[in-house]
């Protein structure tokens, strides 16, 4: 199957609008923001006629081919999780609920793929049903699924900033990659969104990403932050889209948030920042979290890995995580549940753990152990996708999750260059890989 590509974009998303902004204008500042990233298309590809470069219906110019890219993992993940109208199915029947994290990660292994007609059914089933067809003021609600009455809708309105992020950021790049100004409009508007309702300003730190919109700033000045919601990469990018936006300082103060809650070198789930009524403000345990490192905290180590190592967060990030290498030089496996505190340990982590670790184990140099733990996730991943007798239904959604972060970014598939932009293995066959 061969799909047409198109020249690559560089889009500087403008700021939202000031709530101190002057309402005399005829259209609002937030409003006019798409129109100017989508002008910026439309503005190259009448460059690009003038230039002589034939241009098709889509904006393409005429002879540009990139091939698909042929990838078992995403066809598995397509058949085993994804409605034909774009729902991926996050648990098991019968509550087959849907989080906004699932649809953002479907999304970004649709990009790896060079898959625009997924994409394109999953984020706008995501539009539909999490935004409730509203991109202006709205962020995704983390929950969808079956009520108690039988109808299916939102369950959860709360959104989750992991899942946000990874949407305005692979909007962006979608509409970099695909010559997509709808995209680009869009994810400027989620990440308004996102600036406007989830950017912190914490006492004695600084600038941090709430968990979500509501719900994680609690009574008596604390509040609850999640670790794996930081992937350095996507800020990164977020930074040069928005050169004066908070994301620098997110990125710069994510290592200090690792090193400060990871007293054993292992990351958390979740962590608290409390403000008490003496004394100066500080990290501490996370009463739900109860110092818990697990199936949350297991992408910390992932991101880690995939930032590209010419990003100087890259080394510091893995100064503060040295646990995770330490337990599996010893026990040949990640543990499934640490607590961060003491280094105990509990639990056998399921094949997605193994999977998440090999950027990490990578990244360190360890290539022994990286062999060993590919070996086996690889060799439990293909089981969990046919043996029905030890998967009666499907493989678990969350451990096939991670095994395509990990094994698309150990084959090659894509990387994340050190201004957090993605590059993708499909671009080398396309015209445009030379502009980037």
């Amino acid at each position: 199957m061969l799909l047409v590509c198109t020249p690559a974009l560089a889009v500087t998303v403008p700021a939202p609008a000031s709530a101190t902004a002057s309402q005399s204008a005829s259209v609002p500042a937030r409003a006019q923001a798409p129109a100017r990233a989508a002008a910026q298309v439309q503005a190259q590809l009448q460059n690009q006629a003038q230039e002589g470069v034939q241009v098709g219906a889509t904006g393409a110019p005429v002879g540009a081919r990139c091939e698909a890219e042929d990838w078992p993992l995403w066809s598995e993940f397509l058949k085993f999780f994804v409605t034909t109208d774009g729902r991926v199915i996050y648990s098991f029947a019968p509550k087959a609920d849907s989080v906004s994290e699932g649809q953002s990660y479907a999304m970004f292994f649709a990009l790896i793929a060079n898959d625009p007609v997924n994409f394109e059914k999953i984020w706008r089933w995501t539009v539909r049903n999490m935004f409730a067809n509203d991109l202006d003021t709205r962020l995704p609600a983390w929950l969808w699924g079956q009520a108690e009455d039988g109808s299916w809708k939102i369950l959860d309105g709360h959104s989750a900033s992991d899942a946000d992020v990874w949407i305005a950021y692979l909007l962006l790049e979608a509409g970099r990659l695909w010559q997509r100004p709808d995209y680009v409009a869009e994810g400027n508007k989620v990440l308004a969104t996102i600036e406007k309702y989830l950017i912190l300003e914490l006492p004695n730190f600084g600038k941090m990403l709430s968990a979500g919109r509501v719900s994680f700033v609690e009574p008596d000045d604390i509040w609850r932050l999640n670790p794996s919601y930081l992937p350095i990469p996507l800020l990164r990018r977020l930074a040069e889209l928005r050169p004066n936006g908070p994301w620098t300082e997110i990125a710069l103060n994510t290592p200090r948030l690792l090193k400060a809650t990871s007293p054993k070198g292992f990351a958390a789930d979740w962590v608290s920042y409390l403000r008490p009524p003496e004394g100066r403000a500080h990290f501490g345990i996370d009463e739900l979290g109860a110092d818990r490192g697990s199936y949350d905290a297991i992408r910390v180590y992932m991101w880690a890995g995939m930032t590209a190592k010419d990003d100087p967060l890259a080394a510091e990030v893995l100064k503060t995580i040295p646990g995770m290498l330490t337990y599996i030089s010893a026990n040949r496996r990640p543990p499934e549940n640490v607590l961060v505190t003491t280094g105990a340990v509990t639990g056998q982590a399921p094949f997605g753990f193994s999977a998440a670790v090999l950027p990490y184990l990578k990244a360190l140099g360890a290539t022994q152990l990286y062999e060993e733990l590919a070996q086996r996730a690889r060799s439990q991943q293909r089981v969990s996708s046919s043996d029905r007798t030890m998967y009666p239904v499907r493989p678990p959604y969350y451990d096939y999750a991670l095994s395509l972060f990990a094994f698309g970014w150990t084959e090659g598939r894509y990387q994340f260059l050190k201004n957090g932009q993605a590059k993708f293995n499909w671009e080398k066959s396309c015209s445009y890989a030379a502009v980037r």
